[in-house]
């Protein structure tokens, strides 16, 4: 049996621990970028994250909300809420507008329109949906009356954000105009030299009459709005009623200067 050289024994053991030192060394390295690389990559995000938010929350805390006034039509009441930011509409919505039969129908058709063309007039200048004539009409008084009381505020909604002064808003109630049967009385609000709203606080009832005035006084209120005067058209069927309503509409404007 040979005996085992002590110089072997030596060179053998060496060179097991340099293999052993190699390998650890190797591993190393696979391990630590790995875990650099993790823990660097994680801040760039939620950093993100937080600017976003905090963007998020300075926008939400300079908007305004602005209610317009409800304006009576044939069909239903509408009133229309505006998001001011910057003197600028950023968001327009009906919070109430006809609904039940066929204006249900007619108000998700026609109501989408008008807020999105709100928002791009930045007025109450806008294009009449069609087919929904009435909720247009008073979508648009109410957008103006919110309009006016942004301003009236002290903020801003003309186009590119410019300051405005304060429209100054008068009430104005016309003489009591007597018809054949019966009183007729009309008050109408004034902002910016325009009539804003319209309204009759005496028409002709009892009977017909109150179906008549029914169907007669939206009509007039609303072309009163849009007319900007008594020249309005006369609702077929209600001539007496249209008749004492002008002669008030002008009695107010007199005391208006219009």
């Amino acid at each position: 049996m040979k005996k085992s050289h002590p110089l072997r024994r030596v060179v053998l053991a060496t060179a097991a621990t340099v293999s052993g030192i190699v390998l650890l060394l190797s591993l190393k390295p696979a391990s630590d970028p790995g875990a650099a690389q993790a823990a660097g990559g994680t801040a760039p995000q939620q950093t993100a994250a937080a600017q976003e938010s905090a963007q998020g929350g300075a926008e939400a805390a300079g908007a305004d909300a602005v209610t317009g006034n409800v304006v009576q039509t044939q069909y239903g009441p509408v009133q229309v809420r505006l998001t001011m930011s910057g003197g600028r509409i950023t968001k327009a919505e009906a919070v109430q507008a006809p609904s039940g039969g066929t204006s249900t129908q007619k108000t998700e058709l026609a109501v989408p329109k008008l807020n999105q063309e709100a928002v791009a007039a930045q007025s109450a200048e806008i294009d009449a949906v069609s087919g929904a004539t009435y909720t247009s009409t008073g979508y648009k008084q109410s957008l103006q009356s919110a309009l006016d009381k942004a301003r009236t505020a002290g903020g801003s909604a003309g186009a590119g954000g410019a300051s405005a002064p304060a429209a100054q808003v008068r009430i104005l109630t016309g003489r009591v105009a007597q018809t054949q049967y019966g009183p007729v009385q009309v008050r109408i609000t004034v902002s910016g030299g325009k009539i804003t709203k319209a309204e009759a606080l005496q028409a002709p009832s009892g009977g017909t009459s109150t179906q008549k005035t029914e169907l007669a006084v939206p009509k007039l209120n609303q072309e009163a709005v849009a007319a900007g005067s008594s020249d309005i058209d006369a609702v077929s069927g209600a001539t007496y009623t249209s008749t004492g309503y002008k002669q008030s509409l002008q009695s107010a404007l007199d005391q208006a200067g219009g």
